[in-house]
């Protein structure tokens, strides 16, 4: 059964097939896709969130789409991926936390908020001792995500194997945060609270 989750502003749950028209927009926005190889053709974009939805129907968890409770619009997706040892990614295979959200919802809190509850449902119920997330060495924006998040640069920077030598995205930086480190981030925020 796909699990949802709650945050103050979003709940994070299974795809609708409403999703994908807003999904297929938020792939070909060249904002939202400049650190990723290209934008996506509706059939391609369609084709990842009916993969996107499978998995979470077959494991429980996912790349969930993510929601604004407020209003019940879809903004994209948080979640956890799985990477196998095939990947090759370092330290693969792992549990991979990721976003894509439409460039609107930029700049609110909203991924590292969604990405906060993915990681509590990754420590607490996948009780998954690390999380990994890696980017294009370029992607800012979603390295200071990661950090807000407790992650740390691991200092292990490689060439994505699915990109051609030479693609100006090609050089990846992996980041990291264990169970230990997230629980302790939040017993003390829970006892400030």
């Amino acid at each position: 059964m796909a699990h949802e989750l709650e945050t103050d502003r979003l709940i994070l749950r299974q795809w609708k097939s409403e999703d994908y028209p807003d999904y297929a927009r938020l792939n070909a926005d060249p904002d939202v896709m400049q650190y990723f190889p290209a934008v996506l053709s509706e059939q391609e974009s369609d084709a990842q969130a009916a993969r996107i939805t499978q998995l979470i129907a077959e494991r429980g968890w996912g790349f969930w789409a993510v929601e604004v409770k407020a209003t019940g619009q879809f903004i994209g997706f948080v979640g956890l991926h799985s990477q196998d040892e095939q990947s090759g990614i370092p330290n693969a295979p792992f549990i991979e936390i990721g976003w894509r959200l439409a460039k609107d919802y930029w700049g609110k809190g909203y991924a590292p908020e969604a990405a906060d509850k993915a990681l509590q449902f990754a420590f607490e119920e996948l009780m998954a001792p690390s999380i990994y997330a890696f980017t294009a060495l370029s992607n800012i924006p979603s390295q200071k995500v990661m950090e807000k998040i407790g992650m740390a640069n691991i200092g292990q920077d490689f060439d994505h194997p699915k990109l051609p030598t030479g693609h100006h995205l090609e050089r990846h930086c992996l980041y990291q945060i264990t169970r230990e480190t997230w629980l302790k981030s939040h017993v003390k925020a829970d006892f400030l609270a």
